[in-house]
């Protein structure tokens, strides 16, 4: 168990977020929990809204305080609770040992630098380089992730770059100094299917070379499927499923998670079989349901869905859920992905 625990390098313990708006508190994250173990690759899928990003950005202590408030929970990185560090003490991590690949690259550049030295920024900060070692480092940074012509590149301000390379300027700033934990944001949002496939297989290579912990946040479970080891499905500000890739492929527990894979298109699968959208909308969080968040939008609601927040249901080692449907008591509902994929 020892040797479990050192493993780990990222614990998120009972998070709970929330910013306090005009129209009241609103609850963003309720109580997620969830580890990354080194060198592992952990994917968090839900709808937009569901907290993922605000969890995000709370690791790395970037949501706005206020309105933002951390009102419970702890977050250790490497044997460390960062969660009570100072602003000064996490500039100290940020960008050397975790870095963050935001959704938007163009809002993430500084526009009026160039891109070269925008990844010297933090080598001269963190590991102290002196500016032409730095320089070189840029230069190899922007060939290690694809930027052909990395030299001239480096001389270039993003509004001369494509999305596609934007957003490879911005991993080589993230990975410059070789962070133990890379959180990406929705990485692949706003680019086309082929750009999408090359990043990934990108951060895939350089999680093996580099062995760099990833957290990919995306709301696409098409994106995953290569890139990540294990899954954890939000909805409304709550982990409700947690396992691995083929746990959540293939046997996944939750109605949520039935949903997001059936309105996921696929190849194996006949033309004429229609995609299957998930109903309604996802809760107010102003003021959240006390029982299952995904009740008012679930086929198979019951009574006490609506009433008391299901417990954890352990699947196996490393899949558990948060469904009534798990209870001895529950009738008796035949999964549709086991059924579909025989």
């Amino acid at each position: 168990m020892a040797n479990n625990q050192e493993n780990k390098l990222l614990e998120v313990d009972n998070l709970q977020v929330s910013f306090h708006t005009y129209a009241g508190e609103v609850k963003a994250v309720r109580g997620v929990s969830f580890h990354v173990n080194r060198g592992e690759a952990l994917a968090i899928v839900g709808e937009s809204g569901c907290g993922k990003s605000v969890t995000a950005q709370t690791i790395m202590k970037l949501i706005p305080m206020p309105p933002g408030k951390i009102k419970k929970g702890k977050v250790v990185f490497d044997g460390k609770e960062i969660s009570k560090y100072t602003d000064r003490q996490m500039e100290k991590i940020r960008g050397k040992e975790i870095s963050m690949i935001f959704q938007d690259p163009m809002t993430s550049l500084n526009p009026t630098m160039k891109v070269g030295k925008q990844i010297m920024e933090g080598l001269i900060k963190h590991q102290k380089m002196d500016k032409q070692k730095a320089k070189e480092r840029a230069i190899e940074m922007l060939r290690l992730v694809g930027i052909p012509n990395p030299a001239k590149r480096a001389e270039q301000y993003p509004h001369e770059f494509s999305g596609g390379m934007r957003q490879r300027a911005m991993i080589a700033i993230a990975l410059a100094c070789n962070p133990k934990l890379l959180i990406a944001d929705e990485p692949t949002t706003a680019l086309d299917v082929t750009i999408q496939a090359q990043i990934i297989d990108l951060m895939q290579e350089l999680q093996h070379k580099l062995n760099t912990a990833i957290i990919i946040i995306t709301h696409d479970l098409g994106v995953v499927a290569d890139i990540a080891q294990r899954i954890a499905v939000m909805y409304a500000g709550v982990v409700i499923e947690s396992g691995t890739v083929d746990d959540i492929f293939y046997r996944p527990q939750h109605p949520y998670t039935w949903g997001l894979l059936q309105s996921v298109p696929r190849l194996d699968v006949k033309e004429d079989k229609r995609l299957v959208p998930i109903e309604g909308t996802p809760p107010d969080l102003i003021a959240p349901p006390k029982g299952c968040p995904f009740a008012a939008r679930c086929d198979h609601a019951m009574k006490i869905c609506k009433e008391q927040f299901p417990e954890r249901t352990e699947i196996d080692d490393n899949h558990y859920v948060h469904c009534w449907l798990q209870h001895s008591m529950a009738p008796n509902v035949k999964n549709p992905i086991i059924e579909e994929r025989g």
